[in-house]
């Protein structure tokens, strides 16, 4: 798969926005958080019940349920994750979700630029586009980049780095498993995006499908052992 440029560059910029964007919600205050979520969990459940209308017509209303397991409670969850009450450095009571958001960033990031180079094996017919070299390249990348990160940055050192290199892994294996469900999603809605809100990203699923599914996971992980 060769790398096509101008697709590339119409996506960097547009991550760039969206990075900016994210940042502010992520970093400002709890509010700024909580209002950012609530656009997502809209987004997501809008484009979501399109999918399901547009594959079961007269029965959309009882698949669109599960949307409450879908998008709802992963949506509660990371918002769970923050914690406002932490009184060490600000940046500490965002960790976690920073520390999502980033990994899901560095494996998709790491997997595409892996696959279009040297990748030639199809992971899975749901997403012909997708190669193991793409998807085994981005989970390494994302493990070792986080865990560096873990070590340099002063504030993270308040998680160990096993900590760091569990949740890089959950967030970039889980990821990939929300990416592909979503594509199948779409592909049984016959649509290329399920949005268009970012130019070269699609839309609100399509940007968030890997947190969805990573996000309960990382909860747990955190409830039990951290």
């Amino acid at each position: 798969m060769a790398l096509n440029y101008q697709i590339f560059k119409t996506r960097a910029l547009t991550a760039l926005i969206f990075a900016v964007v994210m940042l502010i919600g992520l970093l400002y205050n709890f509010c700024s958080f909580l209002l950012l979520f609530t656009v997502i969990h809209f987004g997501c459940w809008y484009e979501f019940i399109k999918l399901i209308k547009k594959r079961y017509t007269d029965k959309y209303l009882r698949y669109s349920l599960l949307g409450l397991l879908y998008i709802t409670l992963p949506c509660v969850l990371i918002i769970c994750l923050y914690n406002p009450t932490t009184t060490i450095i600000g940046l500490t009571k965002r960790l976690i979700p920073l520390m999502i958001f980033a990994s899901i960033w560095i494996n998709d990031t790491m997997a595409y630029f892996v696959g279009s180079f040297i990748g030639k094996t199809p992971l899975s017919k749901i997403s012909p586009k997708k190669t193991w070299e793409g998807t085994l390249g981005g989970v390494a990348f994302c493990v070792v980049i986080m865990a560096l990160l873990g070590y340099y940055i002063p504030v993270a050192k308040v998680i160990a780095i096993p900590y760091w290199i569990c949740i890089a892994a959950i967030c970039a294996i889980l990821g990939t498993v929300g990416d592909l469900l979503e594509s199948k999603l779409k592909r049984m809605a016959n649509v290329k995006d399920s949005g268009s809100f970012m130019p070269g990203h699609g839309g609100f699923l399509d940007r968030f499908d890997s947190l969805l599914i990573a996000v309960p996971v990382v909860w747990a992980f955190v409830y039990f052992f951290i």
